[in-house]
């Protein structure tokens, strides 16, 4: 196959696997990206024989150009998409190592939003858009993903609890009753009678992009950092406090739907100044 039908035939296979939407265009930005800094001469890259082209040294070169223009993180994450695309042309032996990141001590309070913060846009959604404050209430009360929010349904509110499908796995979140209660009659003003609950205007659930923006236009009327909003610090502040509150970080990779608690553990971290109370209670200095 040449490159392009490589690069289609690869996107078909992550469907198949049943990978999200979200996934399958970060994998064919990275791969496109890969393709295209590899500067092949265009014969062949429409080659049928195109795998058989790639060079290890060509690959090791455009690693190490990425370590050179992004964070650690942003580099690892472009390169497991780029290994993937490898191992399913048959080219497994050209993947590379990711890089080694040691995992922060602390968290950076800088762009995590507080639960000040999170009341603050909660009273001024209130006020200005309804749907977007029992959104935020619901991503926020439960630490859904984004993208999660149209498994939050009519049926779900009268269970009290959803079922979310999501990366191949199912995991039951359960919704506080007062919650419940404002959004059945959400849904009865609405006369939203079954399905998903957050719709738009067209009846479908809220594109991502759409969420991310209503809640930047929230922070500019309350004083709160551009940088501290976006729909995943919703999440964030979710893990955090449940984890304040149980200590239990074993439920709380259940809640999130994580396999791995060593991905929970980014949740888990303290804040500097956190870091700094402990400090001063080890009293170690004369």
């Amino acid at each position: 196959m040449n490159a392009e039908a490589c690069m289609k035939s690869f996107l078909i296979h992550l469907q198949e696997e049943e990978r999200s939407r979200a996934t399958l265009r970060k994998y064919e930005h990275d791969v496109r990206t890969f393709l295209q800094e590899l500067q092949l001469p265009q014969e062949v890259k429409a080659a049928d024989d195109f795998p058989d082209h790639l060079q290890k040294e060509k690959v090791l070169l455009y690693k190490e150009e990425l370590k050179e223009r992004y964070a650690a993180a942003s580099v690892n994450s472009m390169l497991v998409a780029m290994n993937r695309f490898l191992a399913y042309i048959g080219r497994g032996d050209l993947s590379v190592r990711l890089l080694r990141i040691q995992r922060r001590a602390f968290r950076n309070d800088m762009r995590m939003l507080s639960r000040k913060d999170y009341k603050k846009l909660l009273q001024a959604a209130r006020k200005k858009d309804h749907r977007l404050f029992l959104l935020m209430e619901t991503m926020c009360s439960t630490g859904i993903r984004v993208s999660e929010h149209r498994f939050i349904t009519v049926e779900s509110i009268r269970r009290g609890s959803a079922e979310i499908h999501n990366k191949g796995k199912t995991r039951t979140v359960l919704l506080d009753r007062r919650l419940c209660t404002e959004l059945k009659k959400y849904c009865v003003r609405q006369k939203i009678k079954s399905g998903p609950v957050f719709l738009s205007v067209n009846g479908k659930p809220l594109d991502r992009s759409y969420i991310w923006r209503m809640m930047k236009q929230l922070g500019s009327s309350v004083n709160v950092a551009a940088e501290k909003i976006f729909p995943h610090n919703l999440r964030h502040l979710f893990a955090v406090t449940f984890y304040q509150v149980t200590g239990d970080i074993a439920h709380l990779a259940d809640f999130l739907g994580h396999t791995s608690i060593e991905t929970t553990r980014i949740y888990t971290s303290m804040g500097v100044d956190e870091f700094k109370n402990c400090f001063s209670r080890m009293n170690l200095l004369l």
